[in-house]
This record gives C-alpha cells, structure tokens and sequence, in this order.
C-alpha cells in the first residue's frame, strides 16, 4: 500500500494534467557569480513544485573510445555521496511524497524531482551535495557498469527497430559525434575506467556548466537564498571545459546499410537525411513538412502506403530541431506481410519526389501547423513538462527561443515546404537503413 504522502502527490499529479498552463509561462532568470543559471517559472495553483537541474552534456561531448560515459555517469549519480549513501536520494525524496528519476540524451544530461512545495529545499540541499561530492564507489561502479549493458542488450541487440536506427545514423555521420549512442557502444562501456569517469564528473557536472529550472508553487524571493548558500560555494569548472566542434563533411552519395536480425518479424526500411536544427531559417519548414508526410492517418505517407497501397503497416516521418548541431530528417516504414520492401522504399520516395516538385495545398500545410502547434502547446501541459521545453531551448542556445518557435511555425509557407524538401530530401544527402529477417542459421527470409 502506498504510504499517504505518496497518494497526495498521485492526487496532485492527476490535477496537473487536467489543468493545462498558458502556452507561454512567464519565466525569471538569476545568475550565481560561480557561473550557475536558475529559472523560475511561477505558477501557484496547486502546491507541486518540479525541481530540474540540467547539465550540458551529453553524448556529443565524450572522449574518443568512451561511447555512453554522460549516460553511466547519471547512473552513478544515484549511488550516493558521503553525506547521503547509495539509494539514500531517492528513499528521500519518497518518504516527502516526491518522486525522482533523469534522463540522457546527446545534448545533455538531467535530473529532476517533484515536490510538495514545502519539501523543494531538500532538492535543493541533495542535488548541490552531489554536484560535488559523488563518491563514485569501484563496486558500486563495476555494478552499475552490468546493469548498463544489460540496458544495452534489451534496448538494442534485442530490438531489431532500434538496432537498424543506431546503425543508420552511424553510418550517415561519419565525424559529427551524434554518431554515437547515447547508451554507448558495448565495448565501449567495458572499456570505461573510474578515472575517467571521476575526470569527466569534475569537468562537467560545475556550476558554469549546469542550469536549475524551478517550476511550480515556488517564489524567487523564498528559495533563491538557499540557492546560493548551497550551490554558491561551488567552484566552477572554467577553462577545463573544452567542447570540440565537429562539422560533418557534405555527403557525396546515397549509402545504404543492412541489419540482418533473427528476432525481426518483417523488413523494414530506414531513411535519414542531413538536415540543420532551430533556429535554423529551415527547421520551423522541415517541422512543417514532417507534419504533412506524418501528421495522422490523413497524413501522405500513412494514406499512400498503409491505406491505398496496403505495403506497409506504418509508415512515418521523424524530425526534431532541437539539438545543438544539425542532425537527420528520417523517414521509415515496416513491411506488411508478404510485401517487398524495395516496393516501400520506391513509395516513399515517390512521396518525396512529389512534394519537392509540387508545394503542398494552403490546407495541408496549414492542418500541419495546426499539428505542430497543438502537440507543443500540450506537450507543456504541466509544470514538469514547461520545464522540460524551457530547458531544451535553453540548451540549444537561449530558453527565450522557446516563445519564437510557434511564430515561426506559423510563418512556413507551402513553397517553403517544397524548398526544403526540395533542398534536403535527395539522392545524395541519403542513409537507407534495410532490417532483414533471417531465419535460424543466418539465411534471409
């Protein structure tokens, strides 16, 4: 049985979701002289608090030979400091009617809590003691360091979908470091030694290179004086901290990459284009133009090759510009049963062929900003997820971003569509990924 606290933050975490925030919440900033970024989004409806702290790194930014270092580091992150022992935090921030977890991605790392808000300063007071003082324990480490390639195993190895995925986009990017997983390639994750982790852990996790997004019930004036009697006495990183660009070179011609995988059930095809991110001139129009060939089972690709031609079961377009450098535009499909797979990748590029020739309708694209427009505004239904998109454009650049992004969604004219489609979409500038069946002994179905 749930313990009371524990059932009042569930209670409150239901209100959230029916209780949308405005589509811009208002957000304060304030600096420490250590080089640490806090924002405030205030909003007292209920008494919940979300406490984010976001660390810019990410897959982008580890060391040759040591793929999946920023995701095993916020493993080890929970595995306790000399104040707090290992499973200490969590049991915590329970035992307040919280809950706590974080995530990895190529851009950064974070890790959040959510409160009652007369409980925030124990985030506060937990997450400035493990900026500094994690103990990185070897048996902890070595523990930890299985349960990551177990994650591995079940997220890759054993998911044929993913594996074609990891294997596109590391063949598309040759330099630029979004090549690597985020989890790490196997080998790698063996080969990843304390030292390294302890070095990188005082390089990054440093106030001037971290942001904490407080939003919810809570006010500047009552939390920013433990804020800095916390985290304030912190060192910052400085010049330890050197981010090397890497620029991917023009590609030249299509490549194409097989996955042969006993555990698939039907082929599959993977397509991924080079493509700039926000606030890229062209994002907002890839936005757009991913909405119309993906936006619904109305959308081009799901009538064309699920509804009208019956040769797939899906069909999609992916696309997000928020990444600090440029990444891929990729579109993909799953075979239906008995269908060829070279019949879906001739459909698809059909569909390509035709929007980079012909803009869409003024009503097609303008269903499409709907979508886009619609899935951010509800994507930021609750004080976590407010948070979540203000620090994802914090990340890339400046959280200010976020309120010119429906602006340019709203700008994006058919031709526009076209032209960058026309521009990115081609021959060239394409990564087709195959997912075959093989049956047992290695032969193709």
């Amino acid at each position: 049985m749930k313990s009371p606290a524990v059932l009042v933050i569930l209670l409150i975490a239901i209100i959230v979701c029916i209780c949308p925030l405005a589509a811009s919440a208002a957000v304060e900033e304030f600096k420490l002289d250590n080089g640490l970024k806090i924002l405030f989004i205030e909003d007292h409806k209920i008494p919940l608090v979300t406490f984010q702290i976001w660390y810019r790194v990410g897959s982008i930014d580890e060391p040759a030979g040591k793929s999946g270092m920023s995701h095993f580091l916020e493993h080890l992150m929970f595995k306790g400091t000399p104040r707090y022992g290992t499973k200490v935090f969590s049991n915590l921030v329970q035992r307040k009617g919280g809950m706590d977890n974080a995530f990895t991605t190529r851009d950064y790392t974070m890790y959040y809590q959510t409160l009652p808000s007369d409980s925030i300063p124990l985030s506060i007071d937990l997450e400035a003691d493990r900026m500094k003082n994690l103990l990185l324990d070897p048996k902890e480490l070595e523990s930890e360091r299985s349960v990551v390639m177990e994650e591995r195993r079940m997220r890759y190895e054993d998911d044929p979908q993913n594996l074609l995925d990891e294997a596109v986009v590391a063949t598309s990017l040759e330099v630029q470091a979004y090549r690597k997983p985020v989890i790490g390639w196997m080998s790698e994750i063996l080969a990843i030694k304390r030292g390294d982790l302890a070095d990188y852990y005082a390089t990054y996790y440093s106030p001037d290179n971290a942001f904490i997004i407080i939003s919810g019930d809570a006010s500047p004036s009552k939390l920013m004086p433990l804020i800095k009697e916390k985290f304030g006495r912190i060192a910052p990183a400085g010049d330890r901290i050197k981010r090397v660009k890497t620029v991917e070179p023009a590609q030249q011609g299509e490549k194409i990459v097989y996955v042969e995988k006993e555990s698939a059930e039907l082929p599959s095809i993977v397509m991924a284009y080079h493509v700039p991110s926000f606030p890229d001139k062209d994002s907002a129009a890839l936005d757009v133009l991913s909405s119309v060939l993906s936006g619904g089972k109305s959308s081009r690709l799901y009538r064309s090759l699920v509804y009208e031609k019956r040769i797939a079961l899906d069909a999609s377009a992916d696309y997000s510009g928020l990444h600090r450098d440029p990444f891929l535009f990729e579109l993909s499909a799953t075979a239906a049963p008995g269908k060829d797979v070279r019949e879906i990748r001739k459909a698809l590029l059909s569909e390509v062929e035709r929007l980079a020739k012909d803009p869409p309708s003024d009503d097609e694209v303008q269903k499409a900003k709907n979508q886009v427009e619609a899935a951010f505004i509800f994507a930021r239904d609750s004080s976590y997820s407010e948070a979540l998109y203000t620090g994802m454009f914090e990340v890339i650049g400046d959280w200010r971003l976020r309120d010119r992004y429906i602006g340019e969604i709203n700008a994006v004219t058919p031709e526009a569509v076209r032209e960058v489609a026309a521009r990115y979409l081609t021959e060239k500038n394409r990564t087709t990924g195959y997912l075959i069946p093989v049956k047992p002994g290695g032969a193709s179905e």
